[in-house]
């Protein structure tokens, strides 16, 4: 019974991972449901419980918008040849990974770039701002005329509280008004975190620090 419930978890995880959850906690289990509204029980990260409201200890997580437990930021065992201070965005895993010493990694879910927007390289941050404004790239407003040619920082703004710009690009690590997007395919080629976790990136690197998408 206790391998079946193993099995039944992990398999229904990687699930959840895929199409989206709305989870809280339940016991040593996150109950959640994925996109089709179907019930499921996953593992919180580990060495952590997920709160359903305030955290009361330093290993519970409070979990706002819902997100698969593996979306969370957490300290993970990351295995590679970046030296530490490094910023990997792994789009395929939807993961982003700020390199630390000790063979880990201080790791945030991510929304990465939709079809036919893909890209990767290696560069450097060239600039760090708070609650940015957005000027929409000309062939951005040419898909989507409604965009207005600029728009103020603030808690509307598409790029959140925080921005990180990337070389000579015009992609950015942000913030975004959309959580749910997280760990989903979504964007013209910018990455995506929640707000809490661009803000917590944001005070961990500086100017000139290597990223490396791939």
């Amino acid at each position: 019974m206790r391998i079946s419930l193993k099995i039944f978890v992990l398999a229904f995880g990687a699930f959840a991972l895929l199409f989206g959850t709305g989870a809280f906690a339940d016991g040593g289990l996150v109950k959640t449901k994925n996109r089709f509204g179907q019930t499921i029980y996953v593992l919180p990260p580990a060495g952590m419980s997920i709160a359903k409201g305030e955290p009361k200890h330093k290993l519970q997580v409070k979990n706002p918008y819902g997100q698969h437990p593996d979306l969370l930021r957490q300290v993970v065992t990351y295995n590679s040849e970046y030296s530490a201070g490094t910023v990997v965005v792994d789009t395929n895993a939807r993961f982003l990974y700020l390199v630390m010493s000790g063979n880990r990694a201080m790791r945030y879910g991510i929304g990465v770039a939709r079809s036919g927007f893909e890209w990767s390289g290696t560069h450097k941050i060239t600039a760090k701002r708070e609650w940015p404004g957005w000027t929409p790239p000309a062939e951005m407003r040419q898909r989507e005329p409604h965009l207005p040619a600029y728009m103020p920082g603030g808690i509307d703004n598409p790029l959140g509280a925080r921005a990180l710009y990337i070389g000579n690009t015009l992609y950015r690590l942000h913030g975004t008004t959309q959580p749910w997007s997280i760990g989903k395919k979504v964007s013209s080629g910018c990455i995506r975190l929640t707000n809490e976790d661009i803000k917590d990136l944001y005070t961990r690197v500086r100017i000139g620090t290597r990223v490396v998408v791939i």
